[in-house]
């Protein structure tokens, strides 16, 4: 008996999970900032059959480490993704630690137009104190004041991507109006650190509301439509997952596989030589392609959908592509993304209603 078919998402920063991974990698170090690169790794997690790719950022400055850390910024490789594919979801890691959340739902919204409903946001947090000083802010240092930021923040992209009701946009000729006013919405949020008055600058979304990811542990689960689960086993998985709250949960797994030139064991030692391979917590697989299978199987009985962290991009997402995907698809575990539809309806989530146009509907019926 099989389980309900897995959404699979996988992270394709840089050239892997492994911080050493770009020593592995089949390109030369130079091509990594090329938008050739990142199109091609899309391209293959589109053709493989994933439903979303997701894309890191940060701001850690360059020569803390002897590995590559310099990286287009993740909205703007996203928007050349969704350029470059068709029916793939695309999320940038987008933290608003010390980001303005303004200028963040205005960007993500117009990822959402360029992808015709194809976006999602994964919302972390900026935990390094040398990022407050690249954003020229104060540091946010206490964990539960980088939580309320998120936490704020994902409130304000959220009502902003409200404020436009969906025919808010007129462009009438006869009467030379392009907006109706009437539409348009101040969202007269205040917080603890900052208010936002509003409205915002881009229409509303094609999909209403983006897909938000993040972990419920430090966004409220009410704020996000799929949570981001972290354990070491299969029991941890699961405990996290019933207590999330959100109306989709993904796994975070990391994943090395066994190649035709080496196995998994061996190419990780291989990278150890040069960095260590950081233990987040995560559900790590170190194995074969058809051990990962059983291990998806096994997963698709408790969760929604699994985001996949390769060791290094070029060497695991070949396999992934090539033994781990169609095995999981002749068993039925595997939810494609069709073409021509939004990455909500892929997850098979609804579009949310307009909160201003819903309170005005509630208002007239009540006034009769």
């Amino acid at each position: 008996m099989t389980g309900p078919a897995l959404h699979l998402a996988v992270e394709i920063d840089g050239d892997g999970a492994h911080p050493a991974a770009w020593r592995r990698a089949a390109h030369s170090p130079d091509q990594l900032l090329t938008p050739r690169r990142v199109a091609q790794v899309a391209a293959v997690a589109e053709n493989a059959g994933f439903t979303l790719v997701t894309l890191h950022d940060g701001v850690l400055p360059p020569g803390v480490s002897p590995d590559p850390v310099g990286r287009i910024g993740a909205v703007e490789r996203a928007a050349f993704v969704a350029a470059s594919t068709s029916t793939i979801g695309i999320a940038p890691v987008v933290p608003v630690t010390y980001a303005e959340p303004f200028h963040v739902s205005g960007q993500l919204a117009s990822l959402d137009h360029i992808s015709a409903g194809r976006a999602g946001w994964v919302v972390t947090e900026e935990e390094r104190p040398e990022a407050a000083g690249a954003w020229g802010r104060p540091l946010i240092a206490d964990s539960a004041a980088r939580a309320r930021e998120s936490r704020d923040g994902v409130e304000v992209a959220r009502a902003l991507w409200d404020s436009w009701e969906d025919d808010a946009v007129i462009r009438s000729v006869a009467t030379s109006r392009y907006l109706d006013r009437e539409r348009l919405h101040y969202i007269d949020f205040t917080g603890e650190t900052y208010a936002v008055k509003g409205p915002a600058i881009v229409p509303r979304p094609p999909q209403g509301q983006l897909v938000v990811l993040g972990r419920p542990d430090r966004v409220p689960a009410a704020q996000l439509d799929v949570a981001l689960v972290e354990g070491r086993d299969l029991a941890s998985l699961a405990a996290a997952s019933a207590a999330a709250g959100t109306p989709r949960l993904f796994a975070e797994v990391e994943v090395a596989l066994d190649t035709r030139e080496a196995t998994a064991a061996e190419r990780v030692a291989d990278l150890e030589r040069h960095a260590a391979w950081t233990d987040r917590g995560r559900l790590r697989h170190i194995g074969s392609a058809a051990q990962l299978v059983a291990l998806l199987a096994e997963l698709s009985r408790h969760i929604d959908g699994v985001r996949l962290h390769p060791l290094v991009l070029d060497e695991d997402l070949a396999v992934l592509s090539r033994l781990v995907l169609p095995a999981l698809s002749e068993r039925r575990l595997v939810a494609r993304p069709l073409p021509g539809t939004s990455l909500r309806s892929a997850l098979g989530l609804e579009r949310p209603a307009n909160r201003f146009a819903a309170a005005a509907t509630t208002a007239q019926e009540d006034a009769r």
